[in-house]
């Protein structure tokens, strides 16, 4: 997802503190050859070869709205059983809003304040599916910025000669506006 804006961080080789600004278009294309990548798809449950139980989401629409982030995401899902051929049980299909804030704990950028809903559909299987996920993005979207931004800053590049050694990485600021996700990074690097 940020592997773009840390190909930033590199150019700045020296910086002790860094503005990190991600438009959210770049992040939806990201995401889109990240995440979603599986035919323009994101199975959150199953797979396309079970026809009768899967979940997955498509198209995602990213932007900033009231200092969070907001992704509209198209889910279809079906819950049920193969009885004779025919899937019978819970099925839909529905425009999914996922709006959050993003923070930086332990090296990784995570989710916080996750809400879940759909757009102009409700019933029990859409309240189940929303309540799902929103449960399970707090607990396991994790990004591991510090990890990744160690890789690419350390890596020999076009001057093998020279080890770098990336220390106190923080980011001590993540907002999002209209148009950007902003990150403050901070980080010593030293040349060796």
């Amino acid at each position: 997802m940020i592997r773009l804006a840390l190909l930033l961080l590199a150019v700045s080789r020296c910086a002790a503190a860094v503005e990190l600004r991600i438009q959210h278009g770049a992040l939806e294309r990201m995401l889109t050859e990240q995440v979603f990548s599986q035919e323009g798809r994101r199975y959150v449950h199953g797979s396309k070869n079970n026809k009768c139980n899967f979940a997955y989401m498509e198209k995602p629409q990213v932007r900033g709205e009231s200092g969070r982030l907001r992704m509209k995401a198209r889910f279809t899902g079906r819950s049920a059983l193969n009885v004779v051929g025919q899937c019978v049980g819970l099925g839909d299909a529905f425009d999914l809003v996922i709006t959050a804030l993003p923070v930086y704990t332990s090296g990784s950028i995570g989710l916080q304040e996750v809400k879940v809903t759909s757009e102009g559909k409700s019933g029990y299987y859409i309240r189940r599916v929303c309540e799902a996920m929103q449960a399970s993005l707090v607990k396991d979207f994790k990004y591991a910025l510090e990890a990744e931004a160690q890789k690419r800053l350390e890596a020999p590049g076009a001057q093998p000669g020279y080890r770098r050694e990336v220390r106190k990485f923080t980011v001590p600021d993540i907002r999002v506006t209209d148009d950007a996700l902003v990150l403050q990074v901070e980080f010593e690097l030293t040349v060796k």
